[in-house]
C-alpha cells in the first residue's frame, strides 16, 4: 500500500506536464492564426536560429564528454555515456533559452509585462524548486554518512544546482521583458515565453528527477541489506519514491524533446 501511494506523486506530475502540453498547444495555434508583423516574422526566424545553435553546442559537449570518460574510464565509462549525453543536451536547452536575444520589435509604452502564471502553472515552476532541493538534501544526507563517493556526490549536486540556476534566470528574462507596442505581434511574444519557461522548467525537473530516483533507489535497497527484526517501512519508501520521481522524470524527458520544435508562423512571409 506505501508502495503504491508513493507512486501517486509521479502520476500527477505526469499529468500535470500533459496538460502543460495542452497550454503550449493553444499558444502555438494562436501564432498560426495571427498575422504578424515583420519585425515579428524576422524575430521567430531568428530564435528559431539561436535555439538550434546552442543545441547543436549542448550535443557536441555531449559526444565530448563521452570521449573523456572513455579517456579516464576506459570499459567502465559505458554506463556513463548515456547521463554524460544527456547533461549535454540539456545544457544546450538551458542555455539556449537563458541567452535568447530579445525581440527587435517596438515594446509597449509604459511597459506591461505579463504575469508568470499566463506563461506557465505555477504548481509546475514550484515543483522544480522542490524537486531540486529534495535531490540536493538527499545528496547531502548520502555523501555526510559515507553512502556517496565525492565524485558522484560532486556531479549529482553540481549539475542539478547549475540547471536550477539557468532555469531560474531564463524565467526572470521571460518576465521581465516587456510586452510588444504592436497587438500582431503579442502572440508571438506569448509563445516564445510559454516555450521558454515550460521548457527551462522541464529541463531543470528531469535534471533533478532522474539522479533524485536514482539515490533514493540506492538508499532503499541499501537499508533494505541490512538485518532487521522488525518490518521496516522505510527501505519500501524510500524505494518507491526512487521508482516515482524515475517514472516522472522519464515522462518530463519524452515531453520535453517533443517541444523542441521551434515557434512557427504560417503567414507567407515566413516561407523560403
Amino acid at each position: 500500500m506505501v508502495f503504491v501511494a508513493l507512486l501517486v506523486p509521479g502520476v500527477l506530475l505526469a499529468r500535470a506536464w500533459q496538460l502543460a502540453a495542452n497550454r503550449r498547444a493553444v499558444a502555438g495555434g494562436a501564432v498560426e492564426l495571427a498575422e504578424p508583423t515583420p519585425e515579428g516574422l524576422a524575430t521567430l526566424r531568428r530564435q528559431a536560429a539561436h535555439g538550434r545553435r546552442w543545441r547543436l553546442l549542448g550535443l557536441v559537449l555531449g559526444l565530448a564528454g563521452i570521449v573523456a570518460s572513455v579517456v579516464l574510464f576506459a570499459e567502465a565509462s559505458v554506463f556513463l555515456w548515456i547521463p554524460v549525453l544527456s547533461v549535454g543536451l540539456l545544457a544546450g536547452v538551458l542555455l539556449a533559452e537563458v541567452t535568447r536575444p530579445r525581440p527587435r520589435w517596438a515594446l509597449s509604452s509604459p511597459p506591461r509585462r505579463p504575469r508568470q502564471t499566463e506563461q506557465i502553472s505555477a504548481w509546475l515552476v514550484w515543483t522544480m524548486r522542490l524537486v531540486v532541493a529534495a535531490e540536493l538534501a538527499t545528496a547531502g544526507w548520502l555523501w555526510s554518512s559515507g553512502e556517496l563517493g565525492s565524485t558522484t556526490a560532486w556531479a549529482v549536486v553540481v549539475v542539478p544546482l547549475a540547471a536550477w540556476l539557468l532555469a531560474e534566470g531564463a524565467l526572470l528574462r521571460a518576465l521581465a521583458r516587456p510586452m510588444p507596442a504592436e497587438g500582431a505581434d503579442v502572440p508571438i511574444d506569448e509563445a516564445l515565453r510559454t516555450w521558454t519557461a515550460h521548457l527551462v522548467a522541464a529541463a531543470a525537473s528531469v535534471t533533478a528527477l532522474l539522479p533524485f530516483g536514482t539515490l533514493l533507489l540506492r538508499a532503499g535497497l541499501d537499508l533494505g541489506e541490512r538485518v532487521s527484526t522488525n518490518f521496516d517501512v522505510l527501505p519500501v519508501a524510500f524505494v518507491a519514491g526512487g521508482f516515482s520521481a524515475l517514472a516522472a522524470g522519464l515522462a518530463v524527458t519524452v515531453f520535453l524533446f517533443s517541444w523542441l520544435r521551434p515557434v512557427r508562423s504560417s503567414a507567407p512571409a515566413l516561407a523560403g
